[in-house]
């Protein structure tokens, strides 16, 4: 069996409102836009994930809303807020779902990516994961539980900005 990861680094976030915490942050115009343009390249591609693993920030909250897309369960967990590639790990091994899109924050995420893939996609920007970057991983496992680093295969690797048309 096969399960999928989609590894999204939150949207770009607002600096406009300097009094907020950096957990409250919103996201910008921008950020609103990469969101959905992320959102539109994984239902071309058929990546629907089935469960959400979520940070608890307000950009990584944002940013699945604005990716108006739908799964059967979505979870915030505050672990996940600046989780290293360790704890990012060990959230993702209790999962239960077959497509999983984990949204979370750098430099975990970027690090997680490159700990957890086989081979880094040909990329540029693989290995600093700007905002809103998107891997779709594969891993042949029966369950979440079995994931081991460097065992994934990059199916798909996007930054917004060049989803744009």
């Amino acid at each position: 069996m096969t399960r999928t990861l989609i590894l999204t680094r939150h949207a770009k976030s607002s600096w406009n409102d300097l009094r907020l915490a950096d957990h409250d942050r919103p996201l910008n115009k921008r950020g609103r836009r990469s969101a959905r343009l992320v959102a539109e390249w994984l239902r071309k591609n058929d990546w629907l994930p089935d469960e959400v693993l979520s940070s608890t920030s307000a950009r990584t909250r944002e940013t699945w809303d604005r990716m108006a897309l739908e799964a059967e369960k979505v979870c915030f967990h505050r672990a996940l807020y600046h989780a290293d590639a360790e704890d990012i790990l060990n959230e993702l091994s209790g999962a239960s779902g077959l497509r999983v899109l984990m949204l979370g924050h750098n430099p975990g995420t970027a690090i997680f990516a490159e700990q957890i893939v086989r081979q880094a996609p040909n990329h540029a920007r693989f290995h600093d994961y700007p905002t809103c970057a998107t891997t779709v991983i594969r891993f042949d496992i029966d369950t979440w539980a079995q994931i081991r680093w460097s065992s994934g295969t990059v199916l798909g690797f996007a930054i917004p900005r060049e989803l744009e048309e």
